[in-house]
């Protein structure tokens, strides 16, 4: 009876312990899985601040092409080239800012955005060759609000792509990539080109 009297406390005591060390564990997942969700989030809300830019692109390029179009009259092929990258890029980014968690949806806009800013820069090449047109006040407030937006962009990336590296930071250090693994947290896409002539923004503005 006194072994007996001995085990029961013993066992009890063992049961607090592995209660204790689940309930260390559980809250340990669950902050390292909030914590996740967080990051990935943000990640997101800034995305969307690019979001916001590139439409205010995506609606100025028709404008820009429209009112080039009256003197670029044996430059019909530069100018659907822009309309055609213009909405390459437009259906990439609605991809992209449905799910910004979506490694192929967002290396998919950096081509098509690679794309779009070679089309604009050869349309601001030809316009260069054309007086009238650099002097139109349209065309002049187009290239500025262009410009403008550009800015903008560039701006908005950096905070996503700080975003996007502390998301990715933390799900690749241990142990809280057990978690990132068990629960499908995938690497995010930084938003950045990869060639020389791809960070060359467009030349938006006449000299």
């Amino acid at each position: 009876m006194r072994a007996f009297g001995f085990i029961f406390p013993t066992m009890i005591i063992a049961l607090l312990v592995l209660l204790g060390l689940a309930a260390v564990l559980f809250f340990w997942v669950a902050g390292s899985y909030n914590s996740l969700v967080t990051l990935r989030n943000r990640f997101k809300n800034a995305f969307a601040q690019i979001d916001v830019q590139l439409k205010r692109r995506y609606d100025l390029i028709p404008n820009l092409v429209e009112t080039a179009k009256g003197y670029l009259k044996h430059e019909r092929e530069t100018l659907e080239a822009v309309i055609a990258a213009r909405n390459t890029a437009y259906a990439a980014s609605k991809a992209a800012a449905a799910n910004p968690a979506d490694a192929a949806a967002m290396k998919n806009l950096l081509g098509a955005e690679a794309g779009l800013g070679g089309a604009l820069s050869r349309l601001m090449v030809v316009s260069e060759q054309y007086p009238d047109l650099k002097a139109n006040q349209n065309m002049m407030q187009l290239t500025e609000e262009l410009t403008s937006t550009e800015n903008k962009i560039s701006f908005a990336r950096q905070a996503y792509n700080d975003a996007v590296t502390q998301y990715n930071t933390r799900r690749e250090v241990f142990p809280t990539n057990l978690i990132a693994g068990v629960f499908n947290f995938a690497e995010a896409q930084l938003f950045q080109v990869d060639t020389a002539a791809e960070r060359q923004a467009p030349q938006v503005k006449f000299s």
